[in-house]
């Protein structure tokens, strides 16, 4: 269960003030395997808290501690590069959002990120390019590998891989949970889901410049498997205000994505977070995995058991962050306007005019 909010002078905590000691609950994915009734209680307590958080911790997922200490080693070994190897493969250059952006590339609501990070997606071939099919073809082809860094490639797709296995797992017992048989959403990633990993580094700032690590946001898949190595600044929102969600050795933390806040119809929660830079002197390095619907899919709307759909919430209307059936048009969405640059370079005639300024479509692919 969603841990109780604690209490302070024998008064109920008021809004936007954090109560002491809440925090994300701990599951364990190992009970789903542990005979017929520890199933069930677990599919029973992962269904509620999805549905109040959106978020918890989880454990007993079966990736190994060998290969989590590679990827933190490697991804710290990558950002501590000069400029120049990790500039050799800035984003700007890939038509598909794939490599490097330096702190305050990327954009939330508008405003700068202050984070640099890589974006690896699936390691597919590019389509052939055609202004007349679907815009989301542009978005599959490969990723960027620095030079200088020759090791990193092997062991991170590795990781994508069990990632993507470990948020299968989850889903199917999201859909379990909800009275749906386990593989519902297989139609919709089956033979190829929509894979996304950043590795992320947040730069310490000093006070006064402003802490948007990465502003408040959702995520648009399925569910989001997070990594994070050992400086905090994380925070998730509650009825509350914003409570933190620290590092916890031998975890990763599971946050609902918004097709599933679709599918259900508001029962399973997509929730706010956002990540607070920290302090001068110090950084803090995560590493972000996000399970996605094929793009060519739609999401589906599920019939859920009458007590549940009695409790399902409908969905956050957002006029700044309208949601979309069609799985492609949501993450397109998303890409374009979280990365200007890249979408002025390579991708103009799918903006609106007053987006165009800035960089012409100059050396594009397209």
């Amino acid at each position: 269960m969603v841990a109780a909010a604690g209490r302070s002078s024998g008064r109920e905590p008021v809004m936007g003030i954090i109560p002491p000691k809440q925090t994300l609950p701990t599951l364990d994915l190992a009970r789903l395997d542990a005979g017929p009734s520890e199933r069930q209680a677990f599919l029973e307590e992962l269904r509620e808290t999805a549905r109040e958080l959106g978020f918890f911790y989880l454990t007993g997922h079966g990736i190994s501690p060998s290969l989590i200490n590679e990827v933190l080693t490697l991804s710290r070994r990558f950002f501590d590069l000069p400029e120049a190897d990790k500039l050799s493969i800035e984003m700007v250059n890939s038509p598909h959002f794939r490599g490097y952006n330096r702190a305050g590339l990327e954009h939330t609501r508008g405003l700068p990120d202050w984070r640099e990070q890589i974006d690896i997606g699936a390691e597919r071939e590019a389509l052939p390019f055609d202004r007349s099919a679907p815009p989301w073809t542009r978005l599959q082809g490969p990723n960027q590998w620095p030079a200088a860094l020759p090791g990193l490639k092997a062991p991170l797709l590795r990781y994508q891989a069990e990632a993507t296995a470990l948020g299968i797992r989850v889903t199917r017992a999201f859909a379990a949970s909800l009275g749906q048989p386990d593989d519902v959403f297989e139609p919709i990633y089956t033979p190829a889901p929509n894979q996304l990993l950043k590795i992320i580094r947040y730069p310490g700032r000093a006070e006064g410049e402003g802490d948007q690590g990465v502003g408040a946001h959702k995520d648009s898949g399925f569910v989001t498997v997070l990594l994070q190595d050992t400086e905090p600044g994380l925070q998730v929102e509650t009825g509350q205000g914003w409570i933190d969600a620290p590092p916890v050795p031998g975890t990763f933390i599971i946050n609902v994505g918004e097709l599933l806040e679709m599918a259900t119809g508001g029962y399973l929660r997509a929730n706010q977070h956002r990540v607070v830079s920290p302090p001068a002197g110090k950084d803090r390095l995560s590493v972000a995995f996000f399970l996605g619907a094929r793009m060519d899919s739609t999401v589906p709307l599920l019939t859920l058991p009458p007590e549940l759909a009695a409790r399902a919430r409908g969905l956050t209307q957002d006029p700044l962050n309208p949601l979309f059936q069609e799985v492609a048009k949501n993450f397109l969405k998303s890409r374009l306007r979280s990365h200007p640059d890249v979408a002025r370079r390579h991708h103009w005639d799918l903006l609106d005019p007053k987006d165009r300024q800035g960089d012409l479509p100059k050396a594009s692919a397209y």
